[in-house]
C-alpha cells in the first residue's frame, strides 16, 4: 500500500512539472539543434580516427560490473518478433522463404531464406553511426563520400562485431504516468527521466544503455497498427539529448524510433537521432518490445540488468536486426 501511495504522488508530482515546464519552455528550432550538435559533440573525444562513439565507455571494468547484475538466471528477450505482414508502419515485410521442406528429391533437409528492409518503424533493429549524416558530415568529421554503392567504409555495423556487454536500464515512461502507453506525438521530457530515476531508485551512469518505453506495442496490439508519418509516435524531446550526454551514456534504446513524431522542430524531423548517432557518437536501438522486460522489472522491482546484444557482421552496413537480451 506505502509503494502504490508513493508511485501515486510521483505521477502527479510529474504531471505537474510536465504542466508547468509545458507552458515554460521555449520552442527549440533549428538553430537551436544545430548549436547543440557542437555543445554535445563527441567528435575527437576518442581520436581523430575513432569508429565506435560512446561505445568506448563500454570499459573492461563496466563490464565486469554488469555482469555482477545476473543474479536470478532470468533472461528477457527486447526483440519484437518479425513483421511478416504488410501495414501501415510496415511498408517493407519480413520476408521468409522456404527453399527445401524436405520433399520428394530434395533430401532430409528444410532450408529457407530472409531478407528484410529494416530501417524504419517496424523492424528491431540497431542504428550504425554511418546510418545518418548532416551537412555533409558522419560522426566524428567523416565524409559522407565514405558511403558508396558497396557500403560504408567507416562508421559500419561491423566495427560492433564483438558485441555490446554493460548495464542496460529500462525507463518505463508509461508506466512512471499511469497509463499503458503514450498516445502517438506525446513528448518526454528530461523531467520525466529525472521523475523516472527517483521512482525507480538508481542514476544512468557512464557506459549505461537506456531504454525508454513507450507502450508502443501494447498500443499496437490493442488498437492496431497505425501511420507514424500521419499520425505520430510518442518519443523523446531534443531536448533530452543534453540529459543523455550529461549521463554520458553508451547506447539509447526504444520501442519506437527514441524521436518524438512529429519532432515540433521545422527543418529537423528527429533531433534525437541526429544529436546521438552524429553528434555524441551514440548507436540506436529501434523498435525494441520492451513488454515482457517491464514486465519482469515491475516483479522483480529492479529496472537495471545485464544487457547483451550481437549485431551481425556485416562490413560496410548501416545497421543490423538483432536480438537483445536483458539478463536479471
Amino acid at each position: 500500500m506505502i509503494r502504490i501511495l508513493s508511485l501515486m504522488l510521483v505521477m502527479l508530482a510529474l504531471v505537474f512539472l510536465v504542466e508547468v515546464s509545458a507552458q515554460e519552455r521555449p520552442k527549440l528550432t533549428k538553430a537551436d539543434i544545430e548549436r547543440q550538435i557542437d555543445e554535445l559533440s563527441n567528435w575527437g573525444r576518442w581520436g581523430k580516427d575513432d569508429q565506435l562513439g560512446a561505445l568506448n565507455l563500454i570499459t573492461p571494468e563496466k563490464r565486469v560490473q554488469a555482469a555482477q547484475l545476473v543474479k536470478k538466471g532470468i533472461s528477457v528477450s527486447l526483440a519484437r518478433d518479425v513483421e511478416k505482414i504488410q501495414a501501415v508502419d510496415n511498408g517493407s515485410p519480413f520476408k521468409h522463404d522456404m527453399l527445401l521442406i524436405g520433399r520428394g528429391t530434395q533430401g532430409p533437409w528444410a532450408t529457407d531464406n530472409f531478407s528484410v528492409d529494416y530501417h524504419g518503424f517496424a523492424h528491431t533493429h540497431m542504428d550504425s553511426l554511418c546510418h545518418l549524416f548532416y551537412k555533409g558530415k558522419l560522426y566524428n568529421g567523416f565524409s559522407r563520400e565514405k558511403i558508396g554503392p558497396q557500403g560504408a567504409e567507416v562508421l559500419a555495423i561491423r566495427n560492433v562485431k564483438h558485441g555490446i556487454f554493460t548495464r542496460g536500464i529500462l525507463m518505463d515512461i508509461a508506466a512512471l504516468r499511469g497509463v499503458r502507453f503514450l498516445e502517438p506525438g506525446t513528448a518526454i521530457y528530461p523531467e520525466d527521466l529525472d521523475a523516472w530515476e527517483k521512482h525507480a531508485k538508481l542514476k544512468v551512469s557512464s557506459g549505461d544503455v537506456v531504454f525508454i518505453s513507450t507502450g508502443r506495442w501494447a498500443r499496437r496490439d490493442a488498437l492496431g497498427p497505425w501511420s507514424v508519418e500521419k499520425e505520430g509516435a510518442a518519443g523523446l524531446h531534443a531536448s533530452c539529448a543534453k540529459w543523455l550526454k550529461d549521463r554520458d551514456i553508451a547506447m539509447l534504446g526504444s520501442d519506437g524510433a527514441s524521436d518524438v513524431v512529429p519532432s515540433g522542430i521545422e527543418g529537423i524531423d528527429f533531433p534525437v537521432h541526429l544529436l546521438t548517432l552524429h553528434a555524441m557518437g551514440v548507436h540506436i536501438f529501434d523498435n525494441c518490445d520492451l513488454t515482457a522486460l517491464s514486465q519482469t522489472a515491475e516483479k522483480l522491482q529492479q529496472w537495471d540488468f545485464l544487457l547483451t546484444a550481437s549485431p551481425w557482421a556485416v562490413p560496410g552496413g548501416t545497421g543490423s536486426p538483432l536480438n537483445p537480451i536483458a539478463t536479471y
